[in-house]
């Protein structure tokens, strides 16, 4: 039996309403585009940009950090991360193998080794 994909995020750096590093969850998957909840409202996404999963995220999410972004703070650097619980961004500081999220509170470990994520 397929496993059922009810989790999806960006996999690339592409013109799009989700935030990168950050899973949603899919509504209707069809052979083209996936129907994602972004803020309680549905939203199509061609489904070749996302990365897809049966399972919501329990780690930080690895992003780099956009480049020419005049809303984007210049210190953090490089790369930042994103909650999985609230979809908050936080700035990265060395390498930590976890972190407390300063929105919803929750602690989660930061999933460095992942690959194929929105880092550009």
């Amino acid at each position: 039996m397929p496993t059922a994909f009810q989790w999806a995020r960006l996999k690339a750096d592409v013109k799009s309403p989700l935030r990168r590093g950050a899973w949603y969850r899919i509504l209707k998957l069809t052979p083209a585009d996936a129907i994602l909840d972004v803020r309680g409202k549905p939203v199509s996404v061609p489904r070749g940009d996302l990365q897809l999963s049966p399972t919501p995220a329990l780690r930080w999410s690895v992003v780099a950090s956009p480049k020419n972004s005049p809303r984007f703070p210049k210190s953090w650097g490089a790369r930042y991360a994103v909650c999985p619980n609230c979809r908050e961004r936080a700035r990265l500081e060395g390498q930590p193998a976890g972190m407390r999220c300063h929105r919803c509170n929750e602690f989660f470990e930061i999933a460095w080794n992942e690959r194929g994520r929105s880092a550009g």
